[in-house]
Formats: structure tokens, sequence, C-alpha cells
């Protein structure tokens, strides 16, 4: 594998992307910022014209690859020996430059059969928008490259998390959520002024809202799943839900038996920290048949509600649920359904607010080798 005018190639033994490299068509990659113009690119000559590729396709998108294909004369294939591919993460929508930053701006493949499958967590990042442009060139004798003009530049969107991906996450979690201790409670803290609002203006009710984007960047929850979130986390000394609460200093607790029973299903959405030493885990509790199951059933890894690592439901001889949650992880718990407040109670905290623990919008730390995959934050 080699690299236009760099001092080592690809399969060094000090490159981290060797692994990668072995399941892709790439065969080197190059940090260079595309400018147009050929004589500008160091070790690339002027010949020849060859072919400018037309009508980029962009498919098969996941979170971390995508096919590319493109139209080109089939003279001219036998002169062409590689494909440089300009890929750019975008700034923003209403902004036409482009951020570089640790987003290789040239990868440069052999001239392979199209569709050309392009993967790889270390350039490419879940549900995030690129634009992506392409060269042919052409090998010649002394090293050099004959190019083409670059083609049209085509936009994209990488895609979430694949149930494969949260599968991994969900493994993860695993190894550290630690002893379930029981609770019975699931308890949700707000300001005041959102109860009163439930009263007033919502019949009563708490009412699902958008997921904020909090947790994973490729969870596919964040900014389209509709719940409510709860807690339900004891202490340890006490077994009972603390008294202090980054969210609000008045709490409703309802019975775990009103959310959670053999008539809802349990799904893993996400795990995450926050560069902090504590982790979080994301379930999605939706009652069977809801429209939350519906958006669950495509999307996340489902759990047996009396036999998982996080959150557990049993029934006893005698007929009586009984709740388990994960001692280690902090566990935030998505009800898909609107919840009367008539369901439980609503009572001012005794403890403080500790706004530094909230969640909300939280971003993942990208370099925990505890809560982090392969395929991205």
């Amino acid at each position: 594998m080699e690299v236009p005018s760099l001092g080592h190639n690809i399969n060094s033994p000090t490159s981290p992307c060797e692994d990668m490299i072995k399941n892709l068509s790439l065969e080197a990659i190059q940090l260079c910022d595309r400018d147009g113009n050929k004589s500008l690119d160091s070790g690339i000559a002027e010949m020849e014209e060859l072919p400018v590729p037309r009508n980029i396709k962009i498919s098969n998108i996941t979170c971390d690859s995508f096919k590319i294909s493109w139209d080109m004369d089939p003279k001219s294939r036998e002169r062409i020996t590689h494909y440089f591919i300009d890929l750019n993460k975008k700034e923003n929508k209403n902004s036409n430059k482009f951020k570089h930053k640790d987003v290789p701006t040239k990868l440069v493949a052999k001239a392979v059969p199209l569709p050309m499958t392009v993967k790889g967590h270390w350039f490419l990042s879940p549900r995030t928008e690129y634009t992506v442009a392409v060269q042919t060139a052409s090998k010649q004798r002394d090293g050099d490259y004959a190019v083409s003009e670059w083609s049209e530049i085509i936009e994209f969107c990488t895609a979430d998390y694949s149930t494969v991906h949260l599968t991994q996450l969900l493994e993860k979690a695993e190894v550290i959520a630690g002893r379930m201790l029981k609770f019975s409670v699931f308890y949700r803290n707000q300001h005041k002024e959102y109860f009163d609002q439930a009263r007033e203006a919502q019949s009563n009710r708490m009412l699902p809202s958008v997921k904020d984007n909090s947790g994973s960047h490729g969870s596919p929850i964040s900014g389209k799943l509709e719940g409510i979130f709860f807690s339900c986390n004891t202490e340890f000394n006490t077994g009972k839900p603390p008294q202090d609460s980054p969210y609000g200093r008045y709490r409703f607790e309802v019975g775990a038996e009103v959310l959670f029973n053999p008539k809802t299903n349990l799904y893993f959405g996400d795990f995450y920290c926050m560069y902090t030493a504590y982790h979080y885990v994301i379930l999605v509790l939706a009652p069977q048949g809801s429209p939350g199951d519906q958006f669950c059933k495509q999307r996340l890894p489902a759990l047996d509600i009396a036999n998982n690592r996080f959150l557990t439901c049993t029934q006893g001889e005698d007929g009586r649920l009984a709740f388990h949650h994960a001692q280690d992880v902090i566990l935030e718990v998505i009800y898909t359904d609107p919840v009367d407040l008539a369901l439980g109670t609503v009572a001012e905290i005794s403890g403080h607010q500790l706004m530094s623990l909230s969640t909300v919008n939280a971003k993942k730390d990208p370099s925990c080798k505890t809560c982090n995959i392969s395929s991205g934050r």
C-alpha cells in the first residue's frame, strides 16, 4: 500500500489503522486539502486527460460505512489505477465551509470494480453529515500520479447505530452493572411549574417528549423517541430513592408495578459516561403494542424483563411482583406513554438540587474504554 509522497505506508507498525484497512478496498490514506488544482498536489503529474467521475451515487449507508459508485467512460478504465476520494465532515447545514479536523480528506484506493465500500470508524462517525468528491488517477512509472479534475460534490449523512452496535454496547454495560438491589418505586424530579402545567393544561398527565441528544452520538433514540424520563436507583444504606436531584425539588413517585409489569416490554437504549467515573444506562419501558413499543422493536435490543443485568420484574409464587435494579450504573428509564399524576404522589424533596449531575444534552466521553465501541462514539 502506498501513499503518494508519504514517507511510510499504512501497513507500517506505527499505523493505528492496519487492522481496519485489511477489510477495506482502500489501500492508503493521505491528509491534504482538495483545492481543485492538480499541480499543487505533491507527487501528482500532468498527462493526457483522465475521465471525471459522473453521476456519483452513495448507497448502503451505515454508521461507519457506505458504498460509492459513479459513471465512467469504459474506454478509459484501462488507464485508471487509483481513485482519490475526498471526504469531509460538514460544519453545519447553513455553511459552505467544511470541517477538516479529525477527518482525513483524501482516501486513495486501488481502482477496484464499483460500487466500492468505504468503511472505517476512525474517520466516519454515526449520524454525521459528510461531503464527498472523487478523482480518477493513473500511477506513473516514476511514482507520480496523473489525475482527473474533481467530480461534483455529493452530500450524505451516516446512519444511527444498528442493533448489532447497540448489542456491543449492551455487552459492555453488562460487565460493570454490578449486583441487583430491590426497589419499589419509579420517580421523576422536576420544578413545581412542570407539575402545575401537567395539572392545568395536560389533563393531570405528564406527556412524552422527544428525547434530547445526551449519550452516544449514534443512538437511534436521540431526537426521535418520545417518552418520559424516570429514575429508580436507590441509596445503598436506606433502599430508598436519594433525596438529592439535579432536575428539580419536586418529585413524582409511582409504584414500580404501574409502569413495569408483564404487559410492558423492556429495551436497551444506550450506555455512556460524561468524563466522570459514573456510567449511565438508558432503558426503555414500552407498553406492549404501543407506538413506542413499535418504534423500539425495529431499533433496539429487547431485554427479558425477568432476566437481565439492569432492571428486572419477577413474579413470586404468591403472584406478587418484585423489582430489582443494577447497583453500579445509573439507570435512566424512558416510559413511552403518558402518565396520570393520580397514579402516584408529588412531594417536595428535602435534599439539594445538584445541577452538576444533570445529563440533559450531555456529551459522551469519546475516550472512555469502558463505554465506547469500535463504531464511533
